[in-house]
């Protein structure tokens, strides 16, 4: 019987792709550059970047970073900002000066931030102004050398880009006051660009692109370390897998998801990019009306998001009454798509939510279903997508026979280096065969496709985002008033799952407002806790370690 199974979900797409053409993710976007020069390639807030423009623009922000800044091939520098259109320039600005991809989410606490500058080494950030406050209260422990600085409407076109700052800043006071004395603005680093020119670096397919952030397994955030190799051939094989079915110059996607996401950051910027389609960058996607007044703007082709957003945007009697005669695709990734939602979605649209499975260690694409083959909701995560291997593993690390449940463990060309300055961490993620344990629990069926049954570590998913305990905890025992605490994920119906504290107090009179006042101060609000609970003793093994499992079984009882 198949212990590895690698197969292609029509025939008209290739088992495998030519990894030795996988060189260069600059590669990629230039030549749609060269192809698609007057085809509009990002829009936002009524304005559009051709791709003349895009290509225009981060030169100059290529040459403001190599020489404005001395920056040097290899250096790390983050980009902290929402769905904007300065976003892609910086991207592409940075990637063409041969540096490397911190992205950064823009909602992190001081505390988090601190730690990913540091642990990445970063010289230099790109930030939207919003959240430049946080950025000053840590700057001065970072390795952080160089701050650039931009506002929502910098890129709008001139009396709409004054106003739109003019609102969000003395308005809407989006803007708390900060004080950066080095920054610079984005605009002017756009035009110090301009005077000179960037010089091509030569890029190696080993050569790091990205560290995108992510929890991994366990414990605090960790750098996946993204080769050119690794992101191009993910491109490659979600171009293959599309085919023919989406037409080159002519798609419209909706980009609500962020681009410092990786599922967003290669489906939609790159993917996208390489059929010369117009990515509708979303700003807010929280903020249903609002995206649904803008979906109602375009004939939008093609959707990606989660399960959280698309339930959402059902529930809002507006976005049912659009004219979906134009969309072809919807794909759904990031955490698993639920039946009602992908039934309703159907019904709603005509048109199938194909789900996807990925992980930000595979760039992110692993599995994903046939496009043409999906006609409905079907359980499934899909088929290995081109070149990839999967096999489904015991804890000892021997594969399963088909319909056994195992561990999900994937080897391919999208697979990262590793985990940045942690061998320990990366080795813990490898089998000797180079195959990466997922930590997912699935079956695969006689057809080769896979099944998410379970999640194997204690990770928590919050809306399409891991939560991983260690980091909750560490923060909660950090309080003076908790004596143990213990973090776990709940069922909830909004967001798949949130994260729930059982506490022993240390202070009789701390109050479960106080922590969540102090949570908000030091995590991200997808990861503050949604529910606590006071105990007096937490369940443990007889070593004295606390039985997560226990206290999430009850929570589910």
């Amino acid at each position: 019987m198949e212990k590895i199974w690698l197969k292609s979900y029509d025939k008209g797409v290739p088992t495998d792709i030519d990894v030795s053409k996988c060189n260069s993710v600059v590669d990629i976007f230039e030549e749609s550059f060269r192809k698609y020069p007057n085809h509009s390639a990002f829009a936002c807030m009524g304005k559009i970047l051709t791709f003349a423009d895009l290509d225009r623009m981060s030169a100059q922000f290529a040459a403001y970073l190599q020489n404005g800044l001395g920056l040097k091939k290899g250096d790390r520098f983050a980009l902290m900002m929402p769905n904007i259109l300065q976003y892609p320039v910086a991207l592409f600005g940075v990637l063409r000066a041969g540096l490397t991809v911190v992205n950064v989410n823009p909602l992190y606490t001081a505390r988090e931030l601190e730690h990913q500058l540091n642990d990445s080494g970063a010289k230099g950030i790109v930030i939207l102004a919003n959240f430049a406050g946080t950025l000053e209260k840590i700057l001065s422990k970072t390795p952080v050398e160089h701050v650039v600085v931009t506002q929502i409407g910098d890129l709008l076109p001139f009396g709409k880009a004054q106003l739109v700052n003019f609102v969000l800043k003395y308005v809407k006071k989006m803007v708390p006051p900060f004080n950066l004395p080095q920054a610079v603005p984005f605009k002017t680093a756009l035009a110090k660009g301009g005077s000179g020119q960037f010089k091509t670096p030569e890029i190696q397919a080993e050569d790091l692109a990205f560290l995108q952030y992510t929890g991994g397994t366990t414990g605090v955030s960790k750098g996946a370390m993204l080769t050119h190799r690794n992101v191009a051939s993910n491109v490659n094989q979600a171009h293959a897998w599309i085919g023919e079915d989406l037409e080159a110059g002519k798609e419209i996607i909706v980009t609500p998801l962020p681009l410092y996401h990786i599922f967003s950051l290669t489906a939609n910027c790159l993917t996208f990019s390489t059929i010369g389609a117009l990515n509708v960058l979303i700003p807010n996607p929280r903020d249903i009306p609002g995206f649904v007044n803008e979906l109602r703007k375009w004939r939008f082709t093609a959707l990606t998001g989660v399960n959280t957003l698309f339930n959402g945007l059902l529930n809002n009697q507006d976005f049912c009454n659009l004219d979906f005669g134009s969309l072809k695709l919807t794909l759904g990734g990031g955490m698993a798509v639920q039946r009602p939602v992908a039934e309703r979605w159907q019904d709603v649209t005509k048109t199938p939510l194909v789900e996807a499975y990925g992980l930000t260690e595979t760039s992110p694409a692993a599995c994903i279903n046939p496009l043409k083959e999906t006609t409905g909701y079907n359980g499934f995560i899909g088929l290995p997508i081109s070149s990839t291997e999967v096999q489904i593993r015991d804890d000892d690390g021997t594969p399963q026979p088909l319909g056994e449940a195992g561990e999900l463990c994937i080897r391919g060309p999208q697979v990262m280096k590793g985990y940045w300055n942690r061998p320990e961490e990366t080795a813990k993620v490898f089998h000797e065969d180079g195959f990466l344990k997922t930590g997912d629990v699935a079956v695969m069926n006689e057809d080769g496709f896979l099944k998410i049954v379970d999640r194997k570590k204690d990770m928590i998913l919050v809306s399409g985002f891991n939560v991983y305990p260690n980091e909750v905890e560490d923060v909660v025992a950090s309080h003076d008033g908790v004596l143990e605490v213990a973090a776990v994920g709940v069922p909830d119906p909004k967001s798949t799952e949130a994260v729930k504290l059982f506490v022993v107090k240390k202070d009789p009179d701390l109050t479960k407002e106080a922590l969540i006042e102090y949570c908000k101060e030091n995590l991200t609000g997808y990861k503050r806790p949604k529910h606590i609970e006071f105990r007096d003793e937490l369940p443990k093994t007889n070593v004295g370690k606390i039985l997560r499992r226990a206290l999430r079984d009850e929570a589910k009882n």
